[in-house]
């Protein structure tokens, strides 16, 4: 039985995220199904993390098992003659038997984008949050400084998350500007529900003044999910990084 990993991108407008659900189309669903007519049996994908309703993916991966001996250069086109327009499947590679897409992943990047202008703009519809009020990115960065390094981020978690513990390390978390969009890069090892997009919501809290940028750091101590900002919309949210120490994934960065 030969380990196969796909990379991939999608974009989630259409999709109630990655992992299968009863009573909601989502991305495994739909890749499963048609990896299923390529290969000629059922198979199950383990996905790099779950990312939730409306969240993007630049880049992603997901691993199946199968018995049968396509060659991997061939895959990517044959599943993609049957895959809807919004999820490519853009390569593929085998990887050993115990790698496993979620666990291997030694640390993620997501991007969220703002387009911060007074008028909307109709292409970025359900690919940014609009933020008509304008926010000063030096400010932002200034909070986002706080939250790089292990901390316990309870406070950034969406409420009734259960998880063992909700200390995660943060790599870097990067502001940048260009013209009217604002890109937020965030790197951990680990992310907890909602995690980012409570992170955004924050250092555009502390750039609006409700509370300087100094006050993120007792925002974590104080581990109170309302003491932190809004949880920024989902259409907003790209994964755009993975990092796995995997020989056949270049061991680095997938982008």
């Amino acid at each position: 039985m030969r380990n196969i990993a796909l990379k991939l991108m999608y974009v989630g407008s259409a999709y109630h995220g990655w992992q299968i659900q009863k009573n909601a189309v989502t991305v495994e669903e739909v890749l499963e199904k048609s990896l299923e007519k390529v290969v000629g049996h059922p198979v199950k994908c383990t996905g790099a993390g779950r990312t939730d309703a409306g969240v993007h993916a630049r880049v992603y991966l997901a691993n199946f098992r199968t018995d049968s001996r396509i060659p991997c250069d061939r895959l990517p086109l044959a599943v993609n003659t049957r895959l809807p327009g919004d999820i490519v499947v853009t390569g593929a590679v085998e990887v050993s038997e115990g790698f496993n897409a979620i666990s291997a992943c030694v640390k993620k990047e997501y991007t969220y984008r703002i387009y911060n202008s007074h008028i909307r703009n109709a292409f970025y519809v359900d690919r940014v949050w609009f933020y008509p009020k304008h926010l000063d990115e030096t400010v932002m960065q200034a909070a986002a400084d706080r939250f790089v390094g292990t901390h316990d981020f309870a406070a950034v978690k969406s409420v009734g998350t259960d998880v063992r513990s909700t200390v995660r390390t943060v790599y870097h978390f990067e502001i940048e500007r260009t013209d009217r969009i604002i890109d937020c890069r965030v790197c951990a090892n680990g992310f907890l529900y909602n995690m980012v997009r409570a992170m955004v919501g924050t250092v555009v809290y502390a750039a609006e003044g409700k509370f300087p940028p100094e006050a993120v750091t007792d925002i974590l101590e104080g581990r109170c999910r309302t003491d932190a900002g809004p949880t920024a919309p989902p259409g907003g949210l790209y994964m755009t990084r993975l990092w796995y120490d995997e020989p056949g994934l270049n061991q680095g960065a997938l982008t």
